[in-house]
């Protein structure tokens, strides 16, 4: 959320449909337009009458989709990230917890974590949509789960799983848990 600045409505009309962009800031710097993301609110429809002469009056209408428009990764943000992942010793970013996982991928790494008897801390990124889209920018990684271990983003699911049966994760684990 932008607290200074002034902000303007934008519509981007492409050959197929139309669609309004709300709350750009007009005083953001172009190469900081890239950390936005937008998502859509709505569909709306915009009606309008016009007059054919050899058919008379006819009722037509223009679909228009309107998105809401935020900074994904906030100092602020990127402030406590680094704080959470540096606090713990391995920190899961997943969808739902520990003890009520609301994924298969995020219920996997889990199960991994808890087999190599690792204290670990999770936080359910599906409670904070902001903190979902942060996340994706800081660690530049698209999906979920997120497991970082040291402060340090070391994957996914599928890398996880991968370091697991080959026993780089436990050795990486150890090392971790001794120092």
């Amino acid at each position: 959320m932008w607290s200074v600045g002034a902000f303007n409505s934008i519509t981007i009309t492409p050959p197929s449909a139309s669609f309004v962009v709300n709350k750009v800031p007009i005083n953001t710097p172009t190469s900081l337009r890239l950390h936005y993301f937008c998502r859509p609110l709505r569909p709306l429809r915009s009606f309008s009458l016009s007059n054919h002469s050899s058919f008379g009056p006819q009722l037509s209408y223009k679909r228009t989709f309107s998105f809401r428009c935020s900074a994904a990764l906030t100092p602020e943000l990127k402030n406590t990230l680094d704080k959470v992942v540096t606090s713990h010793k391995v920190v899961l970013f997943m969808k739902g917890t520990r003890d009520f996982p609301q994924c298969g991928f995020s219920n996997t790494v889990v199960q991994i974590l808890k087999s190599l008897n690792v204290p670990f801390e999770t936080i359910n990124i599906l409670e904070n949509e902001l903190l979902r889209q942060g996340l994706k920018e800081y660690s530049s990684w698209p999906t979920f789960p997120q497991l970082y271990v040291e402060g340090e983003f070391f994957g996914g699911c599928d890398i996880t799983v991968e370091a697991y049966k080959t026993g780089e994760l436990q050795e990486l684990l150890e090392k971790a848990m001794c120092s």
